[in-house]
């Protein structure tokens, strides 16, 4: 009786270990005899057809080719694991998953200083917001991720976003009166539609179909891609092409998984990470463009704001940068608008 009670709790004992999260990594022959391999769960909320997703499936191919077998990398787009960027970068902290493409402006949560990024109206273009991003600055704000226990890899591309309602045409400020707009979770993207004159108030992106549609929010704002990889064409008549804010994104890493992988398996994500950021605002800059026609085929009424309404909504925006100015830092507002002029 106690030899079999013995070997019960043994049995129990090996069951119980074969169990435990292995914390992304496992040793295995895949890579070569007594290699370790390692899992990279890799989870957005963007659908699939989206640029930021069809170059993660490229990212993964090189990943596990590259490295014989010894990553592998398992992807989750369209809000599969998280329906908000901000739990997916908790996500990423905690160790739950190793990496995510969330937006920029939700990273500010974890780091006050990616703020300045949100600013309105703050880059002219994509060029200026990728010397911005890709230089001394953008750099040196990845680097201070480590303390919130993630590591920035690269920056990516959702582009410029706009403006879109239910009501009427959007031409200046005053148009946005009173509109129940949903924005991203970020309190400057909420001050700079309030003082748009719009009544804003956050919502994650997972539900947000589903708010428009129930008339919770009569407007939002968002990339031409999203606009239409997620429909929302079917659930907003009017889309203003503001270009208010150039949206970024970031490819992220839980910082312990990255530094206790080998040096070579470090040196390879980096490579990837960057061919990905390339190749990604590439592919995104060509789904603008044919997606906007896209949504004009569906219906949408696009209209594009005249260098006289754009400047109106600049002055409206102004009190944003002089809410912001001390939080943010002086020099660091001036270090991304010089890259305007560059």
């Amino acid at each position: 009786m106690k030899k079999l009670l013995g070997l019960l709790l043994i049995g129990l004992f090996i069951l119980s270990a074969c169990g435990r999260p292995d914390g992304g990594s496992t040793t295995s022959d895949g890579g070569g005899e007594g290699e370790e391999t390692y899992t990279i769960r890799l989870a957005h909320l963007v659908p699939e057809e989206q640029s930021s997703h069809v170059k993660a499936l490229e990212f993964k191919e090189k990943l596990e080719e590259e490295s014989d077998g010894r990553l592998t990398v398992e992807l989750y787009p369209n809000g599969q694991l998280y329906g908000s960027d901000r739990e997916a970068i908790e996500a990423v902290q905690l160790g739950n998953i190793e990496m995510t493409i969330p937006a920029v402006a939700a990273m500010a949560s974890f780091n006050e200083n990616f703020q300045v990024f949100d600013l309105p109206f703050l880059f002219n273009d994509n060029e200026a917001a990728y010397r911005a991003l890709d230089g001394e600055l953008g750099q040196e704000l990845m680097a201070g991720l480590e303390e919130n226990g993630l590591k920035g890899l690269v920056f990516g591309e959702n582009g410029f976003r706009h403006v879109s309602n239910n009501e009427h045409p959007i031409e200046m400020p005053e148009d946005m009166e009173g509109l129940k707009m949903r924005t991203l979770e970020s309190p400057m993207h909420t001050d700079t539609f309030n003082a748009f004159g719009a009544n804003a108030s956050p919502f994650a992106f997972g539900e947000l179909y589903t708010a428009l549609q129930q008339g919770t929010y009569d407007a939002m704002d968002c990339p031409i891609s999203l606009y239409y990889t997620n429909k929302f064409y079917e659930v907003q008549d009017y889309l203003t092409l503001t270009g208010h804010v150039y949206a970024a994104t970031a490819l992220l890493v839980n910082d312990d998984f990255y530094n206790g992988l080998p040096e070579d398996l470090q040196e390879l994500i980096m490579e990837a990470s960057e061919e990905f950021r390339d190749e990604q605002r590439e592919l995104a800059q060509q789904q603008d463009a044919e997606f906007l026609e896209q949504l004009k085929a569906e219906g949408m009424q696009v209209n594009d704001l005249t260098d006289e309404q754009r400047e109106a909504f600049r002055e409206a925006a102004e009190v944003v940068y002089t809410k912001y100015e001390d939080q943010i830092g002086r020099d660091l507002i001036d270090r991304a608008l010089e890259a305007n002029n560059q």
